[in-house]
């Protein structure tokens, strides 16, 4: 890493090497802009990462690890890192230029046509390969992290979540719960350790169907149903995915880690190895009049897209949309990896805090206020249910009081109170 010493950022120029364009995007530690190499006239994509902010949540680590991994990420498939220099306060990774946006929003459009699909696909099975044969494994593959160049291609980004062999514990397995809950494998939720390779491919077979049928084959409003089914590899297919792709991806989406289909025979597959019949120019989308899940093409359309969005950006689900409208506000669930004791104490510490009586059980605690409002006394039930044995959803819902107070209380003291026990993509998931 180049050390800049000051920040040299004069006039639009970064160290008198790059011009600093347009803005293009944010993450939660980082925004990314174009700019130009001065020296030879190309583009690139300058990741700024603010230095501050990633070691306030302990992410230093994860930030050398994934300059270390796209170092060694030499692959057509593969966003490429340029170089990484540094100031007192930033870091800059100047990385390959990818213009074709996202794969996400090719899918946000509808579901895609086998050859088109089948051809994304086989691109992501060539880098993904390429990554597990030096040790790396991605942990957070999903259309939102795989870019389209200027021709179509396909190029994996985003290796914050990634893991070196080296990270394996004495068992040969990974332990860091991480990834984006819909294409998460079951394995990784559970404390027994997992196989980042195997991991990988259950993501990819999320993927995969996704590009075929345009929504999640583990669709719930009701995040432990979605777990349950996850777990228990409960899936159907639609009726237009032929045999093959069906065969295919049942194979992937294999429950069981120790029988999940290898890379090796993903590729020696015959719906993978079949050549494409269509031109570049033909349409790749299926259109038509079809009737999905009892729905016309677009509501489905519209909520298949706000699924996979959704559900990519972590556990906190009470800003979901379902069919146009908002989710009843008196309602809000949130992931944990705290045991249940732990959230009730915490509950427990809420209700002192603010004069609340408390029923508890193992499993359900009950808040009440002392002090009437302008709807009686508000009272809050908070149920905890354990999708495996090391997580859980806690679903906090109003019993009774009014529903303005009970939503400041929610934002005002509840999720404050509650931040540090919350899990998240990001900001809980710590180095294997």
């Amino acid at each position: 890493m180049t050390n800049m010493g000051s920040e040299s950022k004069c006039g639009g120029v970064l160290r008198g090497k790059y011009e600093l364009g347009r803005f293009l995007g944010h993450g939660s530690f980082a925004k990314v802009y174009h700019a130009r190499n001065l020296a030879t006239g190309n583009s690139v994509a300058m990741k700024v990462v603010a230095k501050e902010k990633v070691i306030r949540v302990g992410m230093m680590e994860q930030v050398k690890r994934e300059i270390s991994v796209m170092k060694m990420m030499n692959h057509p498939g593969i966003v490429r890192l340029y170089e990484v220099m540094a100031s007192k306060s930033k870091i800059y990774f100047a990385m390959e230029f990818v213009r074709g946006g996202e794969l996400i929003a090719k899918v946000s459009k509808g579901r895609l046509l086998e050859d088109p699909a089948r051809r994304y696909f086989q691109q992501l099975i060539s880098a993904v390969d390429f990554c597990h044969s030096r040790g790396v494994y991605h942990r957070d593959l999903k259309p939102e992290n795989l870019l389209l160049d200027g021709d179509g291609n396909l190029k994996v980004t985003d290796f914050g979540l990634s893991a070196l062999s080296d990270h394996l514990r004495q068992d040969g397995l990974l332990h860091t719960t991480c990834g984006t809950p819909a294409y998460v494998a079951p394995e990784v939720i559970g404390k027994k350790g997992y196989d980042g390779a195997k991991a990988d491919i259950w993501s990819c077979g999320v993927i995969l169907y996704v590009l075929l049928a345009g929504y999640l084959p583990f669709q719930e409003d009701n995040i432990v149903a979605m777990y349950g089914k996850i777990n228990r590899g409960d899936f159907k297919c639609p009726p237009w995915f032929s045999p093959e792709s069906r065969k295919l991806i049942t194979k992937m989406l294999d429950p069981n880690p120790t029988t999940r289909i290898t890379i090796a025979k993903i590729m020696n597959s015959s719906w993978f190895k079949k050549k494409s019949t269509k031109s570049k120019l033909e349409q790749e989308f299926a259109l038509g009049d079809e009737v999905i899940n009892g729905k016309g093409n677009n509501e489905t359309e519209s909520l298949n897209a706000f699924h996979i969005i959704s559900l990519s950006e972590g556990f906190d689900l009470s800003p979901l949309f379902e069919n146009g409208k908002k989710v009843d506000k008196e309602e809000l669930r949130f992931a944990t990896m705290t045991p249940a004791s732990g959230v009730i104490s915490k509950l427990e510490e809420v209700a002192k805090t603010k004069n609340f009586s408390v029923k508890k059980s193992d499993s359900c605690v009950r808040l009440q206020g002392q002090e009437s409002g302008r709807k009686g006394k508000l009272g809050i039930a908070a149920d905890i249910s354990a999708v495996t044995a090391a997580f859980l959803v806690v679903e906090v819902k109003k019993c009774s009081g009014d529903t303005l107070e009970y939503n400041q209380f929610c934002s005002k003291v509840l999720r404050p109170a509650l931040k540090d026990i919350v899990w998240t993509t990001t900001g809980n998931s710590m180095p294997d």
